[in-house]
């Protein structure tokens, strides 16, 4: 029964997740604003909000364990993000290379791409340099920062976004039953789709926090280690649904910004939480969890900013560091 109350509370997140995403996207479209910002803001918050709203979840929780689960699930989404997500994206766009009219050439936005590794290398490292569970004096501040950190990022990232997102990028509303829609969706039904969705998420997040906890009870395992695979793996799957039609179609910026501005959100407004509600006092696999998403953010600004192309040892890196991990938690 748990096994089927955690299936269950995966599809709530994720469907909450769609039906939030699909209706900040248009929100971007109707505020006219740049590509890289909807991709890389306000697609890549409501996809990862289903993460940031566990974590929670997890910390305002009484039960025994739950504070691993809330540790798992911040440092296990960026992990993720940086390599099994991003090594997703560079296979979409091998396997459609013949589709996509620049190949494996990318066409992103550069200053914005630039800008969210960087701030994601910055901020992820910082929280591993604080695995050894610094005092409250050093952690309050810090974590404070790192939430006005991604203040600046958004007003960075709405400062200098690139061209606004075309219509043709954009799924239909899915709360807007017209067949033919001669206009753009009423912004009243954008928000109340916006607001269904985030109850979804909070909703199936917190089933996900109790069932995870049962099951990890049961088995005998380590909560950390099942939070740090299985959260960020059910939590983060819309980054990969969007990212594969947006890359299939060539639309890169919002492919990428959909992961890379996920990674942002998620070194910073989580690991700012973490640091504020607990002694972030890391264990080795969530320690190792941030060494090897760094290297996979590294990986990502050599060969996509540098090279401005998908490269095929790239692509192999990301998914070797992500099997790196479940190899060594598994064993």
């Amino acid at each position: 029964m748990d096994a089927l109350l955690l299936a269950v509370s995966f599809a709530i997140v994720l469907s909450g997740a769609l039906l939030f995403t699909g209706a900040v996207e248009w929100l971007g479209h109707r505020l006219a604003l740049g590509e890289g910002a909807v991709g890389s803001v306000l697609a890549a918050v409501g996809t990862a909000t289903p993460e940031t709203l566990i974590a929670i979840v997890a910390l305002l929780g009484a039960e025994q364990g739950s504070e691993g689960v809330a540790i798992g699930a911040i440092v296990g989404a960026p992990f993720l993000l940086a390599t099994l997500a991003m090594g997703l994206v560079g296979l979409f766009a091998y396997l459609f290379r013949a589709r996509r009219e620049q190949g494996l050439q990318l066409a992103a936005h550069g200053p914005t791409l630039e800008r969210d590794l960087l701030f994601f290398l910055a901020c992820f490292a910082l929280a591993g340099a604080l695995a050894w569970g610094p005092p409250t004096g050093v952690r309050i501040p810090i974590g404070l920062a790192l939430l006005c950190a991604y203040g600046l990022y958004i007003h960075r990232t709405l400062a200098g976004a690139g061209a606004v997102q075309s219509e043709e990028t954009l799924s239909p509303l899915l709360f807007e039953r017209r067949v033919e829609r001669r206009t753009d969706p009423a912004l009243s039904l954008c928000l109340l789709q916006l607001l269904v969705g985030l109850g979804a998420m909070v909703g199936g997040a917190h089933l996900f926090v109790e069932r995870l906890l049962a099951i990890a009870d049961s088995l005998g395992a380590d909560p950390l280690v099942l939070a740090l695979i299985l959260a960020p793996l059910a939590t983060e799957l819309p980054e990969k649904v969007n990212s594969f039609f947006w890359v299939r179609e060539g639309k890169d910026s919002l492919a990428l910004g959909n992961v890379s501005g996920a990674m942002v959100f998620q070194s910073t407004i989580p690991v700012g939480i973490g640091l504020l509600f607990t002694d972030w006092s890391l264990g080795a696999n969530a320690f190792l969890s941030i060494c090897l998403g760094l290297a996979g953010g590294a990986l990502a600004y050599a060969s996509l900013h540098r090279d401005r192309r998908f490269h095929l040892p790239a692509v192999l890196g990301w998914f070797a560091l992500y099997a790196t991990f479940i190899v060594v938690v598994a064993v």
